[in-house]
Formats: structure tokens, C-alpha cells, sequence
């Protein structure tokens, strides 16, 4: 076996108490050494008389001083491995502190003195002496603790702003990267170096793609736009892409700079956040009794953790499901201020008792009312139990806080609404007009004089990324099964919205409420889900199967258009909208039924559902929705995920 391997290998084997004195062994040479030298370099003699007058008791005391100093300073306490600049400065004061030392002591006992310069010369040969050793130590150590050359992932950064750097220094320790280069769109940085590595611009991946494994996005800062393009840019030279997390996870303490992940379609999609209106975030909830309903939904949950950062009185989170109400609660906990109170209730917002319980005994001034049944395919085929959530817990809960003087009730709903050809849509068109007739009922009672007592708004808006059902989610499951990709129809095309952005749109819209009102949130652009299928492939380092490339990882099918499924969907029924305080709130003023009129007829739906009489209650759906054409006879899913006809 080659005598340098085993030696380095003993070197990393080494106890700390054997490295420390290995360290001051070093030490011991290098002190009489730097002594020597300064005599040298000063008097161009390595045996001038001056120093064996003055470097005769210098030899020895360097010694006796410097060690002790050292050792007492704290020099071997430091892990060689992370020696840094800061260890260098307090080397370099350490130093200088051990020529005071001498120089005093000469003077003192009135010893012979070498030349004034050769203090400074001392000085500077110790520092660059002890300072070489460590950081040649430190590098040794890093190299050794990487993987194999043939081993090592070849990466370039793409950013050489301070978080670029940050990324390298810590790859450098990790020591299972190769940094080729840095990648910049800044021109001025060109042709520059960060530590030895050159930064270039993004252009040069087209020569030194072959040279690369990964691509590191190191701008965490980045808006969505732009990381956008770059990822496309990028996801052409048919490289993996990984980021660094959010400036949110790294100041926060929750993620590392080199905390590492793909970047995620969430990334991408949406468009760059628009600052809240400060006097829209926070009137009516601040110090106020709030309730959330279906609290452990997706858009229900992140309503609860913001208007938690608003510090109301009391928040009483309802939710028909246990292990979503306990994961929430458990959640809201670690972030609750001492000032607020929390209150998970479990139950059913279709509960009358219940709701009037919580409306009146504990006062509550605003209600955002997020339960609801959401997923198309399963109220397709589960019909009375999609009309008596959506519709049922509307009615309820619109009763109760009539009822209670609520001051606020606001009703998520969505885009399926808008002419539904399903029959979740219609259950939330219906939903939205239990609403408007509820507001146009009290308006009247108002007698005209603008005051409502309880204020009756909703807000509808299409697609959010990340929640349960959607394509997202789906689609990166069966990447990672190995594909198919199961596509409905290839144009299909939705709206894509953030959770967060779109919670703090609707918190900001309940401020904006009049009376009935129909606000709704600007979506964006629209997206073909054909091409954020295919973007999804790419994201994950893979490539599309298709008559273009047999042999890609992943194949795309068309299924057909699901039941009720609509190729894309719209926010506005038969109005205009307006333009509101907020840029991406609008405000419409749609047709409404008399509530007298629709409470009759929501009593008879009611009925048919008690009596499970699923015709009877989609044909008063059909008479109480009429943009909603049925096809057909009901369907039901079997368990091999087909369509069955109910007899």
C-alpha cells in the first residue's frame, strides 16, 4: 500500500487531543522559525552577528511566550476544517499581541535588541507561517473528506450574488460537488472569478452541458416571472435544475443554503406577488371573534394561519374531519400569540344547533365559510351528498349568522360555478345564491338605507396550486410511478392561483364588502395542463415519450373529458365586473332570487335528499340552476375508477 495514502488516512483518523498536539508541535518549529527568518531577511544573513546577540534569547522566548498565549486564546480550540477569515484576524492579533510581549520583555531586562523592522518582520512571518499551515491543513482535511473524483457532482451556480457564494462555500465543505462555474446574466461580472471559478454567462451551457450533472439556481430572492424563464431557458440543455430554498426558509432558520431541492411546478406557475392594500388587511378581524369554516380544507387552513398573523380575539376553527382539524390546530399552536385564542370545534358547518351555538354564545363578528365538497368526479357521483354540504351548510350558516348580528359572512366559491356543467358547480352556483338572496332579504328589511346588519359577500376564483385534487399533486405521483400522465383532453386549459395569495385575496376582499356582492380574484393567465404536464417531466430530469422520441421516460395519454369536466372555465355569469380598491379584486352584481322564493324550494330539496331521491333532487337543481344542462342519466364511479349508469 502507497506510504501517502495510509499517512493522510492516519491524519483524519487522528483523536482531537492528537490533532491539538500535532498543532502545537507545528507551532513549536514555526515560532523560532519566524524569529530566525526576520533576522535573515532584514540583515540579507542567516548568522549576522545581530542575531546571535538578539536572537539568542529571542529563540527561547518566542517559545516560552507563544504557546502559552496561543493556548490560552483559544488557537486550539478552533476545528481546522472550517478555518476561515475570521480565524486568520485573530491569528494575526494573537501575533501581535506575542511581539508586544517580547519587545516589552527585552526592554524590560535590557537585553540586546534586534532592529525596530524586525519586530514588524516577526510579525508578519508568524501570521503568514501559522496562517499557511492552517488553511493548508483545512484544505487537506476538506479533500480528503471527498468522494472520488469519477465520483463527484459536476454543478454550476447559476447566480454569483452572495447567495451564490454562500452555496459554493458550502459545497466546498460538504466536498461532494465540483463547482465548473458560475453562471450570471449580469455582463459586468463576466470574465470574473469567485474563489478561482469564472463566472460566464448562461450562454456557454450550450458548450459545457457534457461537462455538467446538475444546474444549482442559487437566487432566492428571484420573482416568479423570471425564474420562469430562466427554468425554460435552462430545461432546453436538458439538465437537471435544483434550487436553494426561499429567502422565507433561510432567514427564518427553517432551511440551509444548500438545502437543495428540484424546482417545483409551484415555482413557476402564477405570476409575481402583489403586495397587500395595508387599510384591506386587518379591519374586522383585528381583536374580533373569527370563524372559519371547513378550517382544515386547503384554502380553509391558510385563511386560519393568516388571519392568525392579524391577531383577532378568538378563532374558532370548524371542521368535519378529525385528523384535519388535530394536524391544524397542532400546526397553529407553534405560531399562536399570547393575545389570541384558539378554538377548534368539530362538527359539521350543515349543523344548525351547532353553528347557532358558536354564532351567538361566543359573539362572532366575522365568518369565512370554506366547507365545502370540492371534488368534481366524487360529487358526480355522489350527487345528495355534494347538494347537502355545499347548499345545506350555506343555508345554515347564513341563517345563524343572521340570526347571531354576524357582522361579516363571506362564501368561498369557485369558477365552476359559471355556467356549471357539473354537479359540484351547480351546488356552488346554488350555494352563491342562498347568499345573494340571504343579502338582498336583508337590504330590503333595511328599507333602503345602505346599513346592512350582517354583511353577505362572496368570492370566487378558479384553480390553487398544491390543493388535495389537483392536477399538480396527481400529476407528480404518477411521475414518479413511471408515468402515464393522464391527460382528460389535450386543450384543456384552468387558471392557477398560490393558496397564499389566494387566502390573503379573500381577506382582503371580506374588507371591501358592501352587501351581496360577487368579487372576483384576477387569475392571471391561463395555463394548457397539456404543457404543464410536460413541464413537470422535464423539472424532474426526464423526457417525454411520444412518436418524436419512443424511447422518452414519460408518455402523456388522453383520457376523454371526465363527466360535468368543462375545457376551461370563467369567473363572470351574466354582469360585468368593476374595478375595487385592490388591482386583482373586481366586484360584480349578479341575478338573485327572492329568498322566500328559494327557501320553498330549498325546503322540497332538502326532502329529496332525506329520501335519497337523487332525479328528483338534480331536476330542482336543473330548475334552481338553469345555465346547468344535465347529460344524461347519474353516473357513478365503480371501484376500477369507470363510469356506471345508476339504474
Amino acid at each position: 500500500m502507497p506510504v501517502k495514502p495510509v499517512l493522510l488516512g492516519q491524519l483524519v483518523r487522528m483523536s482531537p487531543l492528537a490533532r491539538r498536539m500535532l498543532l502545537i508541535g507545528i507551532d513549536a518549529l514555526l515560532l523560532p522559525l519566524a524569529v530566525w527568518l526576520s533576522f535573515w531577511l532584514r540583515l540579507a544573513h542567516p548568522h549576522h552577528p545581530s542575531f546571535l546577540a538578539a536572537g539568542i534569547w529571542m529563540l527561547p522566548a518566542a517559545l516560552l511566550f507563544g504557546l502559552p498565549l496561543y493556548a490560552l486564546t483559544g488557537q486550539y480550540k478552533g476545528l481546522t476544517r472550517y478555518v476561515g477569515s475570521r480565524a486568520l484576524y485573530r491569528l494575526a492579533f494573537r501575533n501581535g499581541l506575542l511581539v508586544l510581549l517580547l519587545a516589552c520583555s527585552g526592554a524590560m531586562l535590557r537585553l540586546p535588541m534586534p532592529p525596530r523592522s524586525s519586530w514588524i518582520l516577526v510579525w508578519l512571518l508568524l501570521t503568514a507561517l501559522t496562517g499557511t499551515v492552517r488553511f493548508a491543513l483545512r484544505d487537506l482535511l476538506l479533500s480528503l473528506r471527498s468522494v472520488a473524483p469519477k465520483q463527484m457532482i459536476r454543478v454550476a451556480i447559476y447566480g454569483a450574488g452572495e447567495a451564490g457564494a454562500q452555496l459554493a462555500a458550502a459545497l466546498r465543505l460538504a466536498g461532494n460537488h465540483q463547482i465548473i462555474t458560475f453562471l450570471d446574466d449580469s455582463p459586468s461580472l463576466w470574465l470574473r472569478t469567485i474563489n478561482d471559478i469564472p463566472i460566464q454567462p448562461p450562454q456557454v451551457l450550450n458548450e459545457i452541458q457534457d461537462q455538467l450533472d446538475q444546474v444549482l439556481l442559487a437566487i432566492p430572492s428571484l420573482p416568479r416571472s423570471e425564474r420562469r424563464r430562466i427554468v425554460v431557458e435552462l430545461q432546453q440543455q436538458v439538465i437537471p435544475v435544483l434550487q436553494i430554498p426561499s429567502v422565507d426558509d433561510l432567514t427564518s432558520g427553517r432551511a440551509r443554503i444548500d438545502a437543495l431541492r428540484p424546482v417545483a411546478i409551484e415555482d413557476l406557475l402564477g405570476r409575481d406577488s402583489v403586495p397587500p392594500v395595508p387599510e384591506l388587511l386587518g379591519p374586522g378581524l383585528r381583536d374580533a371573534v373569527v370563524c372559519v369554516t371547513g378550517a382544515g380544507g386547503s384554502i380553509g387552513s391558510e385563511l386560519c394561519r393568516q388571519i392568525l398573523q392579524l391577531a383577532p380575539k378568538l378563532l374558532i376553527l370548524l371542521e368535519s374531519s378529525e385528523p384535519s382539524l388535530y394536524a391544524l390546530e397542532q400546526e397553529l399552536l407553534q405560531q399562536l400569540p399570547s393575545s389570541v385564542e384558539l378554538m377548534p370545534v368539530l362538527g359539521s358547518a350543515t349543523d344548525l344547533a351547532l353553528v347557532n351555538r358558536l354564532f351567538a354564545g361566543y359573539g362572532v363578528q366575522t365568518v369565512f365559510h370554506a366547507a365545502a365538497y370540492k371534488h368534481v368526479p366524487l360529487v358526480e357521483a355522489n350527487p345528495l351528498a355534494g347538494l347537502a354540504n355545499n347548499v345545506g351548510s350555506t343555508r345554515v350558516v347564513c341563517q345563524a349568522a343572521v340570526a347571531a348580528g354576524v357582522s361579516e359572512l363571506v362564501l368561498i366559491s369557485t369558477d365552476k360555478a359559471v355556467r356549471p356543467t357539473n354537479v359540484m358547480g351547480a351546488s356552488k352556483r346554488l350555494a352563491e345564491l342562498v347568499v345573494q338572496a340571504s343579502a338582498l332579504e336583508l337590504a330590503q328589511s333595511a328599507g333602503g338605507g345602505g346599513h346592512f346588519r350582517t354583511r353577505l359577500a362572496m368570492v370566487r376564483f378558479g384553480n390553487v396550486l398544491g390543493s388535495s385534487g389537483s392536477v399538480v399533486p396527481l400529476f407528480r405521483r404518477q411521475i414518479a410511478a413511471g408515468g402515464p400522465i393522464t391527460l382528460t383532453h389535450p386543450e384543456i386549459i384552468r387558471y392557477f392561483m398560490t393558496i397564499p395569495e389566494a387566502a390573503q385575496l379573500v381577506l382582503q376582499a371580506a374588507t371591501l364588502a358592501k352587501g351581496g356582492d360577487v368579487f372576483l380574484l384576477d387569475m392571471g393567465e391561463p395555463v394548457r395542463i397539456k404543457d404543464l404536464a410536460q413541464q413537470m417531466v422535464r423539472l424532474g430530469g426526464l423526457s417525454l415519450r411520444d412518436a418524436q422520441n419512443p424511447g422518452g421516460d414519460i408518455e402523456i395519454v388522453c383520457t376523454g373529458l371526465r363527466p360535468g369536466e368543462k375545457l376551461y372555465e370563467e369567473l363572470l355569469i351574466d354582469a360585468e365586473s368593476e374595478s375595487t380598491r385592490h388591482p386583482l379584486i373586481f366586484r360584480a352584481q349578479e341575478r338573485a332570487l327572492p329568498l322566500d322564493q328559494l327557501c320553498s324550494r330549498l325546503d322540497v330539496l332538502d326532502s329529496a335528499i332525506e329520501a335519497q331521491d337523487v332525479e328528483g333532487a338534480l331536476a330542482l337543481l336543473a330548475e334552481l340552476v338553469p345555465e346547468w344542462h344535465r347529460v344524461g342519466s347519474h353516473a357513478k364511479f365503480t371501484s376500477s375508477g369507470t363510469l356506471k349508469a345508476l339504474p
